[in-house]
């Protein structure tokens, strides 16, 4: 079919007798149009094979595309897999798609922290939800600013331009910690997310602990240590189970004088890992060492333990990163949202071995 023989609204709305407005109003999906109007309008689109204004040229005239991107640091195998990623992303859709809006995720891949400049530069976008783990020093995030698109930052970067939505990371784990000392723990270790972009692992340096690029990482690690001072602070190359297995092995597998009685990681996906660890090292769990976690995730492939771990509200953060979304897009600025978190207490923590 040829441009000149394509349908267009105009000729549906003279095939179906009404003005070209109120054909218009039924592609858009108001609710002003009469049941009978609407009914007749789509039956004579139904018999031209027309199947709805051209959404670029729609998209030039409303300055709107009808899209929003969530930037996600990972891969998208990796988004899918994590329960918390997908709480988030289902919270935010669950606003979002009434509204009529679509998602587009816009990922990394196993070499590169997030989309490239070059992807980000050809996506019309409306906004952007950036879910990166509040990840501070980010090329995309600066590219995205200078495009002004509006923004909403989820766990960080918290800075005057961008709408901020997180979560309690610090108290939550102040929370934890007492805990574990309450139980006589005074000998803990984390296991952290990672610190940086470079893919390192192992223990963390004062000098490296200085230069933390996620928000949450940074947050999650001064919460032990404003219990307990400096602790020892293993980082990981990625928020896998075979990375906390990795750190745990390393934190526990030294003489009994030397193992730490607590292991407090960043994730419960790592705390899991940590759990692989002890018993693999033959490790009783919690008579021999207490291991927590954090996020409160859905993790039913665990062992047959209940982890202590701090929950945090991750549909609801979604829903909230969803409303905010809505409102920059209608031009309002929302304010930032600083969600609440709770220590549940499993099996996984009891009272600190005697030396």
């Amino acid at each position: 079919m040829t441009d000149r023989s394509r349908p267009t609204l105009a000729t549906v709305a003279a095939r179906a007798e009404v003005a070209s407005s109120t054909a218009s109003l039924v592609f858009s999906g108001s609710a002003r149009v009469a049941p009978s109007t609407r009914e007749r309008v789509l039956a004579a689109a139904a018999e031209l094979g027309y199947a709805g204004p051209d959404p670029v040229a729609r998209s030039l005239r409303s300055r709107r595309s009808g899209v929003v991107g969530a930037v996600i640091g990972e891969r998208l195998a990796y988004a899918f897999s994590d329960p918390v990623s997908v709480q988030l992303l289902d919270g935010v859709t669950e606003v979002l798609s009434p509204l009529g809006v679509g998602l587009l995720l816009l990922p990394g891949d196993a070499d590169r922290h997030g989309p490239t400049l070059a992807q980000l530069a050809h996506v019309p976008l409306d906004a952007v939800v950036y879910a990166t783990c509040g990840l501070e020093d980010d090329p995309a995030l600066e590219h995205l600013q200078r495009r002004g698109v509006p923004i909403v930052a989820v766990d960080g970067p918290r800075l005057d331009d961008l709408v901020f939505v997180g979560i309690q990371d610090r108290r939550g784990t102040v929370e934890l910690t007492r805990h574990l000392t309450d139980l006589g723990h005074r000998r803990v270790a984390v296991v952290a997310l990672p610190l940086r972009l470079d893919g390192t692992r192992g223990p963390v340096t004062p000098e490296r602990r200085a230069r933390v690029h996620f928000l949450d990482v940074r947050e999650r690690a001064l919460g032990v240590e404003e219990v307990l001072g400096p602790v020892p602070l293993w980082e990981t190359a990625a928020n896998a189970v075979e990375e906390g297995e990795r750190a745990g092995r390393a934190l526990l597998d030294v003489p009994a004088d030397e193992r730490p009685t607590a292991v407090v990681a960043q994730s419960d996906i790592l705390a899991a890992g940590v759990l692989r660890a002890a018993e693999a090292l033959g490790l009783r769990v919690p008579e021999d060492v207490s291991v927590a976690g954090f996020d409160g995730a859905e993790l039913p492939w665990l062992p047959p333990v209940r982890l202590t771990t701090v929950v945090q509200p991750t549909t609801e953060k979604g829903r909230v990163v969803g409303r905010a979304v809505t409102d920059l897009v209608a031009g309002r600025r929302p304010d930032d949202v600083v969600l609440d978190v709770h220590l549940s207490v499993g099996t996984t923590t009891g009272p600190a071995p005697r030396s």
